[in-house]
């Protein structure tokens, strides 16, 4: 019998969790299940954000954990995952990456994907950035792990900030091996740019 395809996915305090719910919704559209772990800075940044109540972004993952829960399945090597999106990804929860403070089951949950040696990528959602920050990105980096801040593509032309939002949940399901339906770079074919 075949493991079912899972992608955990965390949304922690940073400013942007519309992002990690775009993410939840792009994965209803596949046969990838969405495992999710709100933090607790999370869940009161979505409700400050957005209008979505941290139940309507709990009913777009296929299992929910509670951020307090580090004996949840996702805590274990030996639940199979694809990996690990954090969207947004605050420096706090950066740092305990980064020095492996399991302190929460997004940390956890990010320390086995470390271990088992599978894909983990970080919306890291701070500006300006501090040498701090810089280093827990770099050590990170060097251990393989994908820092990929939300930062908008232009080229698509977008008319929206939903239009934006989509762009950059795209590109991160794109870094976790999932790819989904979306507008994407076709060369600047005979309107482009003058040498």
């Amino acid at each position: 019998m075949t493991e079912p395809s899972r992608l955990i996915v965390a949304i922690t305090g940073a400013s942007g969790s519309i992002y990690g719910i775009r993410v939840l919704e792009l994965l209803k559209r596949t046969e990838i299940e969405a495992h999710l772990v709100l933090s607790q800075w999370g869940a009161r940044t979505l409700v400050h954000e957005t209008s979505f109540s941290v139940k309507d972004v709990q009913a777009l993952a296929h299992t929910v954990y509670h951020a307090a829960d580090e004996g949840a399945a996702i805590s274990s090597g030996s639940f199979q995952t694809l990996g690990m999106l954090v969207a947004p990804c605050s420096v706090r929860s950066l740092a305990a990456i980064a020095h492996g403070l399991g302190d929460s089951l997004v940390h956890r949950a990010a320390d086995v994907i470390l271990k088992e040696r599978r894909r983990l990528v970080l919306a890291v959602r701070e500006a300006p950035l501090s040498e701090i920050h810089l280093e827990n990105m770099l050590k990170l980096a060097r251990m393989g792990v994908v820092i990929s801040p939300p930062v908008p593509g232009f080229y698509t032309r977008p008319f929206t900030v939903d239009e934006l939002v989509t762009h950059t949940a795209v590109r991160l399901l794109d870094q976790c091996g999932v790819h989904v339906d979306a507008p994407r770079w076709q060369g600047l074919g005979a309107g482009g740019a003058e040498n």
